[in-house]
C-alpha cells in the first residue's frame, strides 16, 4: 500500500503537552505551526507603506509575538508563582509561592517578553517537529 498524495495526511497544526525543565508540574500546551501558519503571521504584522514616494514595508514586531503567542501556546498547568519567580522577577510579597498562575493569552504575552528562558525554550519546541 502506498500514498499518492500527501496533502491528504497534513494537518494545519498539532498540540502537544511538554513540562518546562527545571520547573517541576509546570506543563505547557503548544501547538506546531506550519509554514503556511507562520507565513500568515508575518504578513498580518507586515504594512505597505509609503515614505517620500518609496513603498516600504513596517514590521510590527509587537503584533507578530502577539499573534506567534495565540497561535502557539493554548494552555498551561502548573505554573506557581515560585516557579515565575525563576522566570521572571516579580514581587512576592506576601504572597504563598505555591499559589498558581492562571494561564492566558495576556499572561503567556508577558511571560514570553520579559522571560528571555521561556521565550527560547517555547520556540525551540515549537520548530522541532520531533516534539510533535
Amino acid at each position: 500500500m502506498s500514498i499518492s498524495n500527501i496533502k491528504t495526511l497534513l494537518v494545519p497544526n498539532k498540540t502537544v503537552e511538554t513540562e518546562f525543565p527545571g520547573l517541576p508540574g509546570f506543563k505547557i500546551k503548544l501547538c506546531f505551526l506550519s509554514r503556511e501558519t507562520l507565513t500568515t503571521i508575518r504578513k498580518k504584522s507586515t504594512k505597505t507603506v509609503f515614505k517620500n514616494r518609496q513603498m516600504t514595508e513596517d514590521f510590527d514586531e509587537d503584533l507578530f509575538l502577539q499573534l506567534y503567542v495565540q497561535n502557539t501556546i493554548k494552555d498551561w498547568t502548573g505554573l506557581t508563582l515560585e516557579h515565575l519567580a525563576k522566570l521572571v522577577p516579580i514581587e512576592l510579597g506576601d504572597r504563598d509561592p505555591a499559589t498558581t498562575v492562571d494561564f492566558s493569552d495576556e499572561n503567556a504575552l508577558s511571560l514570553m517578553k520579559n522571560s528571555t528562558n521561556f521565550d527560547s525554550f517555547i520556540t525551540e519546541q515549537v520548530t522541532d517537529l520531533g516534539n510533535f
